[in-house]
């Protein structure tokens, strides 16, 4: 009987099987550890199948669907076209190619003819890294990138995320290892710049996470120099005190680092009854980036649903993520009618 598993890596043989093997392949993932290492998994995997690959990392303000992004991939006119860590919904990604969306978040829909693998629903729910991790394993060899699969897990799960292929990397590497690299290769996507570039070419060329604690290449300065940029906004916003309406705590800071969800995770671990939301003006001009996190078990996603503003869905950027770790970003009328509805 074929299991879940089974399943995903057969369809994503079959949309592999169905594209000329020198038809161009675009890679498209999220700046985060996720994201990133999905993308490298992709990237390696498919150059051992002589794929001709290439990839481009999708960041703030943009996403697959929009004009920018769109033209871009239309331009290398691709037989296929790989989305991972960058969410499902219904709109077509690249009109005439075939397409295959790697996700683990709540999708928002389902694209017509497009292959889709999403871990939703799974329990556990694998990373986007594990599920581009476990595709490409059923086509080429790839234990040696063990490793960047269990970064990704690290990045959006923690170091003891229920998964044999975690365990097992940790056993290899060392959790600590594994941690250190997992938190360096997160950190320029937080940064002022947003910059993740040098982070990705360090996942293309290493052989091991110990290559991303190293000090001798010039990416790992790049990294190093983030981690402390975000370190110092972080601890500079955690002192600012929320404020209250009912079972909602919110704290309004302005940095120009990614700095947000990490403000929202620290004060959900000290309010545990209520749904927490760091809200961010300074991130990206015009907007308001937010988000939401709680210890209550509440489904955060059908929260932000429920709360959605007019004009929410203008830039497709509310309420997606995960049930138990959402946000988004919103302009400054929406943001405000938000904050009515909550009683702010």
């Amino acid at each position: 009987m074929e299991t879940w598993l089974d399943r995903q890596r057969r369809v994503f043989a079959q949309a592999l099987d169905e594209v000329a093997p020198d038809a161009p392949v675009v890679v498209l993932c999220h700046k985060d550890a996720d994201g990133l290492t999905a993308g490298a998994v992709l990237a390696r995997g498919l150059a051992r199948l002589s794929r001709p690959v290439s990839v481009r990392l999708v960041g703030r303000g943009e996403s697959p669907w929009s004009d920018p992004v769109q033209g871009e991939v239309r331009s290398a006119s691709p037989g296929l076209v790989i989305v991972a860590d960058l969410g499902v919904r219904a709109d077509v990604v690249a009109p005439g190619a075939a397409t295959v969306l790697i996700d683990h978040h709540v999708p928002q829909g389902m694209p017509e003819g497009a292959t889709v693998i999403s871990g939703y629903g799974q329990d556990p729910v694998p990373s986007s890294s594990l599920l581009a991790y476990w595709c490409v394993q059923a086509e080429a060899e790839v234990d040696d990138l063990l490793w960047l699969a269990a970064l990704g897990l690290i990045g959006d799960y923690g170091e003891k995320a229920p998964f044999a292929e975690l365990a097992d990397a940790r056993s290899r590497y060392g959790a600590k290892t594994l941690r250190e690299a997992a938190s360096l290769i997160n950190a320029p996507r937080r940064s002022a710049s947003g910059d993740a570039g040098p982070a990705f070419d360090f996942l293309l060329k290493s052989t091991g996470p110990k290559d991303i604690l190293s000090d001798a290449p010039p990416e790992a300065m790049v990294l190093r120099q983030a981690k402390d940029e975000v370190k110092r906004e972080f601890d500079a916003a955690r002192r600012i005190a929320p404020r209250f309406s009912g079972s909602v705590a919110l704290i309004e800071l302005s940095s120009p680092c990614q700095i947000h969800p990490l403000v929202a995770q620290s004060w959900a671990g000290r309010l545990k009854n209520q749904i927490v939301i760091a809200a961010n003006t300074g991130f990206r001009s015009g907007y308001v980036h937010f988000a939401v996190r709680s210890a209550t078990g509440r489904n955060l996603v059908e929260f932000l649903k429920a709360h959605a503003p007019p004009g929410a869905e203008q830039d497709g950027a509310y309420g997606q993520g995960h049930e138990q770790a959402s946000g988004g970003a919103l302009r400054a009328e929406p943001w405000k009618a938000f904050l009515d509805s909550l009683g702010f």
